[in-house]
């Protein structure tokens, strides 16, 4: 009875419930847990070790990566009838606000293992060097120098390989914290030819007519106003100047409003298009970008020139 109970109250904590519901459905590490739950990663271990301890899940080596998965059925030492309970509840919970939002994580973190060229095909084959970041960087040899603006730029990740082969990168975003992180790995990878600067997209901290490239990154759907960003996007760009926008298509997964403050749950394709000609921009193209089935999120690509004739949003901000 004693071992019962105990079992009965290592099932009664939501998180160690959400462990298995992920784990019965794939094999994951720690730091992908941590990105799907959403809590710290010692929490994650501590909770990984209970259910380790008492049968409930095993741990495998591979590719200098620990993995979790749930103990196949010959490892269940008499707990078929349990595992049995838990698999109905897992499939009566679909539709759960909270199952949903850990079902759409994890799809995102199948995606960007799947992009990660760490293997290739269905026999995992090993491909030594293949990588996004070194196809990036080749193919922007292509690119011509000139001045970007990074509007919404985060953490500076795409705003250094930017820098890479552009001549000046102006790298735009509200948090101070965050402008913080950037510029410290900016400095660690020794880029230099960055300006960092604080402000709103709806009123850029930039000149009129002061870049070649503009890059909105997953950013237009954390804007308050996305018409007035595109605007503003418009207004600091050369004429002939080129709009780069990557975000996401119209979606329902309300969960990453709290999660990661989007104010707008993607753009349909006919509506990003319609807000950068909206804005001005000419020869405006909107194509997938990235898409995974099953996957609630679709990557949109969208791009536009500013005409030669220009298009007026307004006075410079200082």
């Amino acid at each position: 009875m004693k071992d019962a109970s105990a079992l009965f109250r290592l099932l009664g904590d939501e998180v160690r419930l959400r462990l298995l519901r992920l784990l019965a459905a794939e094999r994951l590490n720690v730091t992908e847990l941590t990105g799907i739950l959403g809590i710290a990663q010692s929490g994650v271990s501590r909770h990984l070790g209970m259910l380790r301890d008492n049968g409930l899940i095993e741990e495998r080596r591979e590719g200098g990566y620990t993995y979790y998965q749930v103990a196949p059925p010959e490892s269940r030492n008499g707990q078929t009838a349990l595992w049995a309970l838990l698999e109905t509840q897992f499939a009566a919970s679909v539709h759960d606000p909270a199952a949903r939002a850990d079902q759409a994580r994890l799809k995102e973190v199948l995606r960007l293992r799947k992009e990660s060229f760490a293997t290739h095909g269905q026999g995992q084959q090993l491909v030594p060097g293949r990588s996004w970041a070194a196809w990036a960087r080749a193919l922007a040899f292509l690119l011509p120098a000139g001045d970007v603006a990074d509007l919404g730029c985060g953490d500076g990740y795409l705003t250094i390989e930017a820098a890479r082969w552009a001549r000046r990168v102006v790298a735009v975003d509200r948090s101070e914290e965050v402008l913080k992180r950037a510029r410290a790995l900016a400095r660690r990878r020794k880029v230099a030819n960055i300006i960092w600067k604080k402000g709103e997209l709806e009123r850029l901290p930039m000149k009129d007519a002061s870049a070649d490239v503009a890059l909105l990154s997953q950013a237009l759907h954390h804007a308050a106003d996305p018409a007035r960003a595109l605007d503003e996007a418009s207004r600091v760009l050369r004429p002939g100047g080129r709009l780069l926008v990557l975000d996401l298509r119209r979606h329902e997964e309300v969960w990453v409003r709290e999660r990661f403050g989007d104010r707008w749950l993607g753009f349909e394709d006919a509506e990003l298009a319609g807000l950068l000609k909206q804005s001005g921009f000419g020869d405006v193209r909107v194509k997938v970008g990235a898409r995974l089935t099953g996957d609630p999120f679709t990557v949109l690509v969208a791009s536009g020139i500013r005409p030669a004739a220009g298009h007026s949003t307004g006075a410079a901000a200082s």
